[in-house]
């Protein structure tokens, strides 16, 4: 057995939402609620590996979502949660897991801390899962809408994921319960005669099921980061031999190249500088100097991957990023909606929240003789308040 693995399901089709798009991969802050998801687990030090189960038809939306993020490569679901979460548990058997996290996609805030609380009980009993005590009286209510008692809720509590197993025992009881229709995870060990332990759950380890949800998750979101910070990025290279110029994460065809040490990315080393300057992390250079053979053609986006990391290891988020091109040609125009869905990639962000635009100097100084092209470039970011 080789340590502690987390499984998190991602394959429904989220009904009770409703939408084109599957509510674990819509934004949620400047990222999508699966990345957000996905992203505690995969940065916890405890955890050795995590596998993500989608429906086979959405993986183009998990490889946008979860772009940089170390993950497991995908597992394909099946037609119930049951299935979804045996088939993933199956998909690490390769890996020998000692115990096994299994958490829903549609919980974005899952922190360290609860996870080391389900890891910990693992210690003392082979299931454990977050839960907190309801709050509210509780009625038991007739079809006709009437009252039928009032129920004691002493006893009673709201349960949560990451839920915590030996991975042998829970990978058992899943092929035992095969064809049955379990409400959770517990509920499967608990079918096989186990009793899981509850450790404390958080109040704001929600789940999203409705739009109400969202909203709730994005106020919930924005309280957390409430610390606003705007920097902003300027570039410039000069025209040399080729056949295109990399702007944004694009070759775009051109009868010229734009020089630099690494791939020459105008829009990309401003932006870069911009979400730097915003966490006060001063430039590109510091962190990828010239003068470092390493960095000799090297793709822009490692450096804006770089800059993101950065903010995320603050626990914030990039919120918005707005990038203006100044050159009299190429024309960008025809490029900016593939620009706009490169930087929004990169960073794990919803396109909506990137803008390309460009402009020219009415043929003044350099950029107006066609001898180079500038770009520069605002981010706004938001960090906890400390």
């Amino acid at each position: 057995m080789s340590g502690n693995y987390a499984l998190i399901v991602a394959g429904g089709r989220g009904v009770r939402f409703g939408g084109a798009v599957p509510k674990q991969y819509l934004p949620l802050g400047g990222a999508t609620v699966l990345r957000r998801a996905a992203a505690s687990f995969a940065e916890h030090p405890r955890l050795a590996g995590v596998a993500v189960v989608i429906r086979g038809e959405d993986r183009a939306l998990f490889d946008r979502a979860t772009e940089g993020i170390r993950l497991l490569p995908p597992v394909e679901g099946g037609a119930e949660r049951q299935d979804s979460v045996r088939l993933g548990l199956e998909s690490l058997l390769r890996h020998e897991p000692a115990r096994v996290l299994i958490h829903d996609a549609a919980r974005p805030f899952a922190d360290a801390a609860l996870i080391d609380r389900v890891l910990d009980a693992l210690e003392q009993a082979p299931a454990a899962i977050p839960a907190l005590p309801l709050g509210d009286t509780i009625k038991r209510v007739a079809d006709n809408g009437r009252i039928i008692e009032t129920v004691d809720r002493a006893r009673l509590y709201r349960a949560q994921t990451p839920q915590g197993f030996d991975f042998a025992t829970i990978l058992a009881a899943h092929r035992a319960a095969a064809g049955r229709a379990l409400t959770d995870d517990a509920a499967v060990v608990e079918a096989a005669g186990i009793a899981p332990i509850v450790v404390t759950g958080a109040e704001d380890n929600l789940k999203v099921t409705t739009a109400n949800d969202l909203a709730a998750a994005e106020r919930l979101l924005a309280a957390r980061l409430a610390d606003i910070r705007v920097g902003q990025g300027f570039d410039v290279h000069g025209f040399g031999p080729g056949e295109d110029v990399m702007i944004c994460g694009i070759a775009v065809p051109h009868d010229r190249a734009l020089v630099g040490h690494s791939d020459a990315d105008v829009g990309l080393h401003a932006l870069t500088d911009a979400v730097l300057g915003a966490i006060g992390a001063g430039d590109i250079g510091r962190h990828f100097p010239p003068s470092d053979p390493r960095w000799q053609g090297a793709a822009s986006d490692i450096f804006l991957r770089h800059a993101a990391a950065l903010v995320r290891e603050r626990s914030g988020i990039i919120a918005a990023v707005d990038v203006t091109i100044i050159c009299e040609r190429p024309k960008i125009g025809p490029h900016r909606a593939a620009m706009v869905e490169r930087i929004a990639a990169i960073l794990g962000m919803a396109a909506e929240r990137v803008s390309v635009k460009a402009t020219t100097t009415d043929r003044l100084g350099f950029t107006g003789r066609g001898e180079g092209i500038a770009a520069q470039a605002v981010a706004t970011v938001r960090l906890p308040l400390r």
